[in-house]
């Protein structure tokens, strides 16, 4: 006994003696009423200070795993031990068979658990995520302590299922600068996209029963809508957005719920829908009546052209237009803060079913995001992620065109670029070579609400050195010659 304990780097040595022995106890290694080792004979089995094994006993008898008999020494506490007798012990269940439909439907659409991991070295185009070496950590390291001087003692405590209401008077002002008309409109911090449009979700009544989409679009947004039970109706993407032609006969064909649209730097095919688009659009849902859910996504990684007004601002003093808003793809997707505005009676009813389901987003993070924010951070970011990530958007464009055999390429800004191939060309098989040659990218029918897109890719280049970029873009075109010649 005592010879298994190893020291932890930069955890208090005393709460690993504890720890330690707790796990003893509870193991039933150490009896009740057991006499434990006087401190200094444990402090030389275990190679620690006296102070810190005094420490630890400490420690352990205002936990109740031990006590004190003055003059005698420490002992293990009756009942400190688990207690599990052999009936107990015994007793297991088959959890698969306990799972409700939206467990057993969650597991099968995770395509994290189904992917293809990277191992180290492997040059990986799977990621839309933004690379952390852009970070300001001074200016964020700033914007915390600025704020915890201010309100620390709040911060830490229970906040409003609203959300944080410096932050939410900031984000009202900064979509008022994209040209939406507040009136009547409110708004709800959420944790990230997902969140956002899960509680949207739960709040539409299903009197229809379907959703109407871009196809391909969000993955996450598909596994959300299908998890509600909704069924999905893709409509065909064209050079500059949604077919408006096509959307409209499945408009006359049946009835939606909602309409759940991407049309800034759409995820997957990077398209941003045209001005005229947009308003065409607008006048479809609004003739048919068909609410829509916008994705706000990758709206700030604007490269070159003018500003696009998202569909919200569109729909000017309307209410038809519930817009999902993230800071995750250009700023810290470690800090979960995302918004919902729309229509006030409806962000009435969010909030409650925000408050029944996580009561708030974290406070400590809106309060940052909040101060960074406020300090004019957002717009020097910006101007530096924006040179960068146009740099590696133009490389990877330009490698695309020397390398890969594609039918077509589309991606006008944002962090990734979407590549057709000729039909009956098989992606997924493409993808299998290309691992064993360590490069992955992520295959395009994942994307697909029909189950078409078998010949269709993504390629996120925000996280990968220019260096792999050019040597993965290489093997996937070579690689995609061979198997075309075969």
């Amino acid at each position: 006994m005592f010879k298994d304990f190893k020291l932890i780097a930069g955890r208090p040595v005393y709460i690993q003696v504890k720890d330690y022995m707790k796990h003893l106890i509870i193991k039933s290694a150490l009896q009740g009423g057991q006499k434990l080792p006087s401190t200094r004979e444990l402090s030389t089995l275990l190679k620690v200070s006296r102070n810190s094994v005094i420490s630890a006993y400490e420690s352990l008898e205002d936990d109740g795993f031990a006590y004190t008999v003055q003059g005698q020494g420490s002992y293990v506490s009756q009942g400190a031990a688990a207690q599990s007798g052999p009936e107990a012990a015994s007793w297991t269940l088959d959890w698969t068979e306990r799972l409700s439909s939206q467990a057993l439907l969650a597991e099968e659409l995770d395509i994290m658990k189904r992917g293809i991991r990277a191992e180290k070295g492997t040059i990986s185009f799977t990621s839309i995520a933004p690379d952390e070496r852009l970070f300001e950590l001074d200016q964020v390291r700033r914007a915390f302590l600025e704020r915890m001087s201010v309100e620390g003692n709040v911060l830490l405590n229970y906040g409003y299922a609203k959300g944080y209401k410096p932050l939410i008077d900031y984000l009202k002002q900064y979509m008022e600068h994209k040209g939406v008309d507040l009136r009547g409109k409110d708004l709800l911090i959420t944790n990230g996209f997902t969140e956002g449009f899960d509680l949207v979700l739960s709040a539409l009544g299903k009197r229809h029963g379907a959703v109407v989409c871009e196809n391909p679009t969000h993955h996450t947004a598909i596994k959300n809508l299908k998890l509600h039970g909704f069924g999905i109706h893709g409509v065909t993407m064209e050079r500059d957005g949604i077919h408006l032609g096509e959307l409209k006969r499945a408009l006359e064909e049946r009835e939606f719920d909602c309409a759940y649209l991407v049309p800034s730097y759409h995820n997957p095919t990077g398209i941003v829908m045209s001005p005229e688009k947009r308003q065409g659009l607008m006048k479809l849902m609004q003739h048919y009546n068909v609410p829509v859910i916008e994705d706000g996504f990758n709206e700030e990684l604007r490269y070159s052209g003018a500003h696009v007004a998202p569909l919200i601002a569109a729909a000017g003093g309307g209410n038809s237009v519930i817009y999902l808003g993230s800071f995750s793809k250009v700023l810290f997707p470690g800090l979960r803060v995302g918004w919902v505005l729309a229509d006030q009676e409806l962000i009435y009813y969010l909030e409650s079913v925000k408050r029944a389901r996580t009561i708030h987003t974290s406070t400590l993070d809106q309060s940052i995001l909040y101060q960074y924010l406020l300090g004019g951070n957002l717009e020097k970011y910006l101007k530096k992620a924006r040179l960068e990530y146009k740099r590696k958007y133009e490389l990877t464009l330009a490698c695309c065109t020397e390398h890969i055999p594609y039918a077509s390429l589309s991606g006008d800004g944002g962090l990734h670029l979407f590549v057709t191939f000729a039909e009956g060309f098989r992606t997924r098989e493409l993808l299998a070579a290309c691992h064993a040659q360590g490069v992955i990218f992520t295959a395009g029918d994942i994307f697909f609400t029909d189950g078409t897109g078998q010949n269709t890719l993504r390629l996120g280049f925000s996280r990968v050195a220019d260096e792999d970029i050019r040597r993965g873009i290489e093997i996937i075109g070579r690689t995609a010659r061979q198997l075309m010649r075969g």
